[in-house]
């Protein structure tokens, strides 16, 4: 069923993303979420995104910033930190290892097995 590796796929890559916003600046929740929406393959909910954030902080990858909005509630606001660059940076590294490998491994010519 190509929904549940799909789904895999997407869960193993939410984070590289949502550091791949922030890499561009500072961020709220909802405008992350919509940054990802953009995308139909990366369209997330609260309940997705704000656990991957936590956690984020959580290991250093990212500061936060609380600041008071004229439309409602205070809002946070997430960056990343120094050590979240170079983590985004070693993904950003990886993927492309992959993306080449992977390449590779669909031009090679396929052996023939015949007896």
């Amino acid at each position: 069923m190509i929904e549940a590796w799909i789904t895999q796929l997407r869960k193993g890559l939410l984070e590289y993303c949502v550091l791949t916003v922030l890499s561009k600046g500072e961020s709220y929740g909802y405008e992350i979420i919509s940054a990802l929406g953009n995308f139909a393959e990366f369209s997330v909910t609260e309940s997705t995104i704000y656990p991957i954030l936590a956690r984020l902080r959580q290991e250093k990858y990212l500061k936060v910033r609380d600041m008071p909005s004229e439309l409602g509630p205070t809002r946070r606001y997430f960056s990343l930190t120094a050590i979240g660059k170079v983590r985004l940076a070693e993904m950003n590294n990886h993927l492309k290892k992959i993306d080449s490998a992977i390449s590779q491994l669909k031009s090679t010519t396929p052996k023939d097995n015949s007896p």
